[in-house]
């Protein structure tokens, strides 16, 4: 009896297929001729907006308020924080979120004819042809948007317990009394304030002494002292055993054991380039495993561009926004290229205190040889700064003396990612500092006038 060869189906075709429903799902209008695929392996609407900036930042916002009701006897107000209704809080922040996923996820699905939703986890299998789970498409222009995903460093024991990300630690059955968390970077430092001003004994381990490793160092240096007094801090190490014990589990640590009820591993994220199978595609990968992509966010391999966290080592959800619109103008406006920027990208850690930063830090200034004047004011060297009797807040601005423009910035204290804005705005459009510190008003006595203060000082 001869073979019979089983016939191979052409790959289902597509104008463009979206790899990722986070910020890739932002298709402009004038994609709308277009017969386009969206793949998603998850919960729709990415990161961001299910486990990451949106239902954190509602965490933060109750658990700024628990701190400044312990804290407003310095003002001759007497409060006191009694409790934090757990359930409550996190059943108000996913009964918001969890629906806005399910309905784009519904529209998607439904309600856009030129659309199609494919879900399962995609990876190529050849030039422009992608696999997703069984199902095979093929587009002449593909945008890889896929994200990232926690990384869980080899500590002997971890695999053996019960342990949180960022995936699933705020959605939590109830408030632990004892939480650990290893890591130091803004994660950490988002919920070790969260769950300690809720009422919860956090420890928390990391291989970086001071925290928020990359930042400019006055600033970490000022915001670990300022966030050690509410957490156990054990810097400068990690665990080196993790086990389940009888009451909870164990960390064993150079500084001693801790036992704990819930755990959060909070080392970082990494991209999901893997998962993409990249090779298969003809991809380039960078040494920190991004796909690599210039400023046009555009790959190496024609018609396929890459964006968010999958390219780009920020891992901020407003740069892969602005990342997104570059890519989809350009895909559909070959001639009329536009380029993504780095040199002014900002970000936020949302604790306490708040720290916001811009451009360059000090240190990688005057490595790269620049001439920097530094300016600085405490928020306690203002009017409104003397309402909030603040004497640890401060803005700090890096001026390059040799033309008077702004390289960096970094602010911590209250409401610091909107002080910030005024440089950030500075920056991208190439004032000086002498002219948005001279030659614009700033109200007084709003807080804005810390910022003001730092670039007089600067360019004093």
């Amino acid at each position: 009896m001869p073979y019979v060869i089983a016939a191979v189906p052409s790959p289902e075709p597509f104008d463009l297929i979206i790899v990722g429903s986070g910020s890739g799902n932002a298709i402009p209008d004038f994609l709308d001729d277009w017969k386009i695929a969206v793949v998603e392996r998850g919960v729709f609407g990415g990161t961001c907006l299910n486990r990451g900036c949106i239902p954190s930042k509602m965490f933060v916002l109750p658990a700024d308020l628990a701190v400044e009701a312990a804290d407003a006897s310095r003002l001759g107000v007497h409060t006191e924080f009694h409790r934090a209704d757990w359930g409550s809080i996190r059943d108000r922040v996913f009964g918001r979120i969890d629906p806005i996923a399910a309905g784009g996820r519904q529209y998607r699905a439904n309600g856009t004819p030129n659309v199609t939703l494919v879900e399962g986890t995609a990876r190529f299998v050849g030039d422009k042809v992608l696999d997703v789970d069984g199902r095979v498409i093929t587009a002449p222009r593909i945008l890889l948007a896929a994200g990232a995903r926690p990384h869980v460093p080899a500590i002997p024991g971890l695999d053996g317990v019960h342990f949180h990300t960022s995936d699933t630690i705020m959605r939590l059955d109830a408030r632990p009394s004892r939480l650990g968390i290893i890591g130091g970077g803004f994660i950490a430092a988002e919920m070790g304030h969260v769950f300690s001003a809720f009422g919860t004994d956090v420890t928390l381990f990391a291989r970086s002494s001071p925290m928020l490793r990359g930042f400019d160092a006055e600033v970490a240096h000022r915001f670990t002292h300022e966030f050690g007094r509410r957490v156990d801090l054990r810097l400068g190490e990690l665990p080196h055993a993790v086990e389940q014990g009888p009451d909870g589990i164990v960390l064993d640590a150079p500084s001693g054991r801790v036992v704990v009820d819930e755990l959060l591993v909070a080392t970082g994220r990494v991209p999901n380039t893997d998962l993409l199978d990249p090779a298969a595609g003809g991809l380039d990968v960078t040494d920190a495993d991004t796909v690599a992509v210039d400023d046009t966010m555009a790959t190496n391999v024609e018609g396929v561009w890459a964006i968010g966290d999958l390219a780009n080592p920020f891992q901020l959800k407003h740069l892969a926004n602005a990342e997104a619109k570059v890519a989809f103008w350009n895909m559909a406006h070959p001639d009329d290229l536009r380029r993504q920027r780095y040199d002014t990208v900002p970000s936020a850690v949302f604790s306490h205190p708040q720290v916001a930063t811009v451009g360059l830090t000090e240190e990688t200034a005057r490595q790269r040889g620049i001439d920097v004047a530094v300016g600085r004011r405490d928020y306690g060297g203002t009017a409104y700064g003397w309402a909030l009797v603040d004497e640890t807040s401060f803005a700090k601005v890096l001026v390059d003396r040799a033309d008077g423009t702004i390289v960096g910035a970094h602010v911590m204290g209250p409401q610091a990612a909107s002080l910030i804005q005024p440089i950030i705005q500075a920056m991208t459009f190439g004032q000086t500092a002498e002219e948005i510190a001279e030659e614009v008003f700033y109200i007084h006595p709003a807080l804005t006038e810390v910022v003001e203060n730092a670039l007089l000082d600067a360019i004093a």
